[in-house]
């Protein structure tokens, strides 16, 4: 009888709005762990496969914008192609949901090259879209 109780107090918890939140956290650690796994096989068209591929999608860094998935994937592309990908790391990963569809998440990078690495900071923009999770904003930072 004490189990139904108890059963009975704290099942409502599970209908309360924003309890499914957990769930949207690891769709999008998993989304992370595949970019990183595809930028680690030198793959970067897999990387890019969950930015959003649109002309309004928005990264920023160095105090400069680039407009569009096309001009991130050049810059990827042109900067960090062959043995400059090196293996990339993230790390301090904190991942906040705004709401039932869009999710904030801050963390660090690390880029591991053969003699040197770089390293710095992200925000990425989440929005859930009919074929799933995109990065619509990405902001990142290196010192």
């Amino acid at each position: 009888m004490k189990r139904f109780f108890l059963w009975v107090l704290v099942f409502p918890i599970f209908l309360l709005p924003g309890f499914d939140r957990t769930e949207k956290e690891d769709e999008i650690a998993r989304i992370l762990d595949a970019q990183k796994a595809s930028w680690n096989r030198g793959d970067i068209k897999g990387f890019m496969e969950y930015y959003w591929k649109s002309e309004e999608f928005t990264f920023q860094s160095g105090g400069n914008r680039l407009q569009g998935w096309e001009a991130l994937y050049n810059r990827y592309r042109t900067h960090y192609a062959g043995e400059n990908m090196g293996q990339l790391n993230f790390s301090d990963i904190l991942i906040k949901v705004l709401s039932d569809d869009v999710v904030l998440v801050l963390g660090r990078w690390e880029v591991q090259l053969r003699t040197s690495k770089k390293e710095g900071l992200f925000t990425l923009v989440f929005q859930r879209m009919p074929g799933g999770w995109k990065i619509i904003h990405d902001h990142t930072s290196s010192p």
